[in-house]
């Protein structure tokens, strides 16, 4: 018996990107998410590509990112921008509200904020 990955099992490319849409348009419209809405450009096209196609390669599916990117090195690429506490769990709470908006399963949903948890927590690079 194989082990589906997340990627298959959240549903593929589809459901990656209506997840980060969703994701996205919550961050532009609700206003608990306003402190990590104001780290991104006003235009969210690139921000949204970029999201889908990490998640894909994230998320054991096509390495799409790594394939236009290289490696991610989220750290660095994050380090221009002040990301706390506060940061991370707007992103953590703006992606569980999107998940369940997209009707992820609850049981793939606690593994994916657990993994996406250990993600967001490594971008801080403020203390609080």
């Amino acid at each position: 018996m194989s082990m589906q990955t997340h990627y298959e099992r959240i549903g593929g490319s589809e459901v990656i990107r209506q997840l980060v849409d969703r994701f996205y348009d919550l961050m532009d419209t609700d206003p608990d998410y306003y402190a990590i809405r104001k780290l991104h450009p006003q235009d969210l096209t690139g921000s949204r590509d970029k999201l889908a196609w990490f998640l894909s390669g994230w998320s054991g599916g096509p390495p799409e990112y790594t394939d236009r990117f290289g490696h991610p090195f989220l750290r660095r690429r994050h380090m221009p921008f002040a990301i706390g506490l506060a940061e991370r769990d707007q992103w953590l709470g703006c992606m569980a509200q999107a998940m369940d908006d997209c009707g992820i399963a609850p049981g793939l949903k606690q593994e994916l904020s657990a993994a996406l948890f250990k993600v967001a927590d490594f971008m801080r690079n403020q203390a609080s």
